[in-house]
């Protein structure tokens, strides 16, 4: 009866360091709305490869660094180097936990079947934005950085004469909509952003002299309940199998540590 009895405790010993769904968490990530497109085919293979779930919250970069600074309960947060750096400074994330991700350029996108403008010089840039009848990007109130990015871009061409003519929204995937709709002639948005809604192609990126690449990174939120599979998730972001989806959606790859 004893040996019986030791039998059955070591079998339970045994299945509860197995792997399985008592062991699985459902890990809360703070993401860009610039990854949508992407991370659900990173949730998919990182939930085959780990057995965690990922809950996933999208906003834009500016929204997540300002959830993360308001105490919001989360355990990984994505979004620009700048604000990783700041909500680490302030506590918020763990910075031993800092991994970069991937990065992405700004381009002008047209509706589907459209001609597409030439882009390749900052003259030629400013010529389409005249002709345009109406443009399209993202607040820049609401945090975006392609919305950011494409105010100060009008300010320093001096383009202020088109704002009668500029249409603002609240995030890249609202732009495309408009774009996809022929509420606007052209929109811009992260190089990433064409595949956030059907009926969008991106014409190019912007030329070299106005481009602005955004650099992601991501880290374990301070406190997080699930800090084990936070960690993982974060480093999973930089493996083999997620560098294949992150190219595949439009952005490129790169590490930090």
């Amino acid at each position: 009866m004893k040996n019986w009895i030791n039998a059955i405790c070591g079998a339970v010993v045994v299945l509860s360091t197995l792997p399985g769904d008592s062991k699985a968490a459902d890990v809360k990530v703070l993401s860009p709305v610039s990854m949508r497109g992407v991370m659900t085919e990173i949730a998919s293979q990182f939930e085959k490869t780990l057995g965690h779930k990922l809950v996933v919250d999208f906003a834009t970069a500016g929204a997540v660094a300002s959830r993360v600074q308001a105490g919001e309960a989360a355990d990984v947060a994505i979004t620009s180097d700048a604000q990783i750096e700041a909500q680490v400074t302030k506590g918020r994330l763990a910075g031993a936990t800092r991994s970069g991700v991937a990065r992405v350029g700004v381009g002008l996108f047209v509706k589907q079947g459209a001609s597409k403008p030439v882009i390749d010089s900052v003259a030629a840039f400013k010529q389409t934005m005249l002709s345009a009848k109406a443009i399209g990007y993202g607040d820049p109130a609401a945090g975006g950085v392609s919305g950011v990015h494409m105010s100060r871009v009008v300010g320093r061409l001096g383009l202020d004469e088109l704002q009668s003519r500029i249409k603002l929204f609240p995030d890249s995937q609202a732009v495309m909509s408009a774009v996809a709709r022929g509420d606007v002639d052209i929109g811009f948005g992260l190089t990433s952003d064409a595949i956030l809604v059907p009926g969008v192609e991106l014409a190019a990126p912007l030329p070299a002299d106005l481009q602005n690449f955004t650099d992601y990174s991501a880290a374990v939120v301070t406190g997080a309940s699930q800090e084990v599979a936070a960690r993982e998730f974060v480093t999973f972001l930089s493996s083999p199998a997620a560098q294949s989806i992150w190219k595949s959606k439009g952005f490129e790859t790169r590490t930090i540590q």
